[in-house]
């Protein structure tokens, strides 16, 4: 049996790095889980300009000021903590545009390498600080996950498929997608935000059941 399991994220979501190390948790100790996944565009930006901006300006903006930044990355690194997941917040230099993660997510797809193409980009912008709006990084990416690294550098240059990535994230709208991560199982059951592991392996032993 194999049941789908569409992911709506972006790599710049710190919320989506949780939920995938969770998710992952519960993955690991259940291998003979029926999940196909697929990772479904959804920027947490749209607005963002195509060169994205400073990482501090970008804060500011969305929490306002100094302690709100601080009290919204409390609960994110008590949870990396939790975790075991290493975060280097001051390397984060630019908050990118992730128009271009997305199309590589999907050309990704097509050679089934999605998972470790959305592993990579979180690695990069939250342990790493390197520019996941960048083409050249994003060719890295491919590369080291087994792309041909030529080929999505020239795909990077061109328009290629911004239509088609943009059109699949409307339609994520449109199905009622408002935050990420989000997630539908078998195209019926939303299951919302960074859930603990012990909820996927109970959803996996539950599908197992019937």
């Amino acid at each position: 049996m194999t049941v789908s399991l569409d992911i709506f994220a972006d790599p710049v979501c710190p919320w989506c790095l949780i939920g995938k190390a969770e998710l992952d948790l519960a993955l690991d100790s259940r291998p003979d889980h029926p999940f196909a996944i697929v990772w479904r565009p959804f920027r947490l930006n749209p607005d963002m300009p195509a060169q994205g901006m400073d990482r501090g300006a970008y804060l500011r903006a969305t929490f306002r000021d100094e302690a709100g930044i601080v009290a919204a990355h409390r609960p994110l690194l008590q949870a990396a903590e939790r975790l075991g997941i290493t975060l280097n917040l001051p390397a984060i230099a630019r908050e990118p545009s992730t128009a271009d993660a997305h199309r590589l997510l999907h050309w990704a797809g097509i050679e089934g390498a999605q998972t470790r193409v959305m592993a990579l980009l979180l690695a990069a912008h939250w342990r790493e600080g390197r520019d996941i709006g960048d083409a050249a990084v994003l060719a890295d990416i491919a590369a080291t996950a087994g792309m041909d690294r030529a080929v999505v550098a020239r795909l990077l240059a061109s328009d290629a498929d911004r239509d088609t990535v943009a059109a699949a994230e409307a339609h994520s709208r449109e199905r009622g997608v408002r935050a990420v991560p989000t997630f539908i199982i078998a195209n019926r059951h939303v299951v919302p935000g960074a859930q603990p592991a012990e909820i996927w392996r109970r959803i996996i032993d539950e599908l197992a059941a019937a």
